[in-house]
């Protein structure tokens, strides 16, 4: 790749970080002095969106998220943008970015397993205790997952599909979220019938009671093992640190459960 190609790239994703995040300030007005930019996959939303305060009011630092695909965000930082730390939903793309050094190999640390779920609206007239067998059902036209290639659910929902020797037929009925937020909204607007996304949105109290799910067997693909870390150019890297502690630590450990998320040292 030529340097004009690789600055090329590093501004549009520039552009694009600039398109994710500031719809996602939290907080109007002037910002704040002490402002953290957490990138975090999308299947986290709804978690850290509850831990927040306390943390906001623990360390008196505001907190900024923008939640999109891990193989996105991995990407934009890698090309420059500005988030001071990153959780990932699959640990591959935290110890690519250490390897590279943007982030500090230091810090990476495994936070939680995630589980897939098989989620339909609660007002569909389909039953999601089916199993993968639903998938066949012919009133099932379209099946939301998220994009396989740079989103960690929708590369666990095409090798679960795959183990289960369905993804030949499922395949042409597969619609794409960009991630699996995005997936989720496919099957609450109604574009798409089913959908397999993260166990931790399926139980996010907005979500809750919109629908039904059922777990899929983790038999059926690899560990969703996510991992976090310190970005190498944040200049908040006490903050940043702080965080990540927070989320691991007594506060953060019974939110993140009650997500349904496995934690290090629990759990298969």
């Amino acid at each position: 790749m030529s340097r004009i190609d690789d600055v090329c790239i590093r501004w549009l994703w520039l552009a694009a970080w600039l398109v994710v995040v500031q719809p996602s300030a939290a907080y109007g007005g002037a910002p704040p002095a002490r402002l953290l930019d957490v990138a975090a996959a999308a299947d986290l939303r709804y978690a850290f969106e509850e831990l927040a305060p306390a943390f906001e009011r623990q360390e008196g630092v505001r907190l900024r998220f923008s939640f999109g695909s891990s193989g996105q965000l991995a990407a934009q930082i890698a090309y420059g943008a500005p988030f001071d730390v990153f959780f990932s939903a699959n640990e591959e793309f935290v110890e690519r970015l250490a390897r590279r050094g943007a982030v500090v190999a230091a810090s990476v640390r495994l936070y939680a397993v995630g589980r897939l779920v098989l989620w339909v609206r609660r007002d569909a007239p389909l039953d999601p205790a089916r199993g993968l067998r639903l998938l066949d059902d012919p009133r099932v036209r379209f099946v939301a997952i998220a994009h396989p290639d740079h989103a960690p659910y929708g590369a666990a929902a095409r090798e679960a599909l795959i183990a289960d020797r369905r993804w030949l037929h499922v395949r042409a009925k597969l619609v794409y979220g960009e991630n699996v937020g995005h997936a989720l909204q496919l099957v609450q607007t109604g574009n798409a019938d089913v959908g397999l996304v993260a166990l931790s949105l399926a139980l996010a109290p907005p979500v809750a009671p919109q629908g039904r799910y059922w777990l899929i067997p983790q038999a059926l693909h690899a560990p969703i093992r996510q991992a976090a870390a310190v970005t190498a150019r944040s200049a908040r890297q006490a903050e940043a640190r702080a965080f990540l502690a927070f989320v691991t630590g007594p506060v953060g450990r019974p939110v993140m459960r009650r997500y349904g998320f496995v934690l290090p040292g629990e759990g298969p």
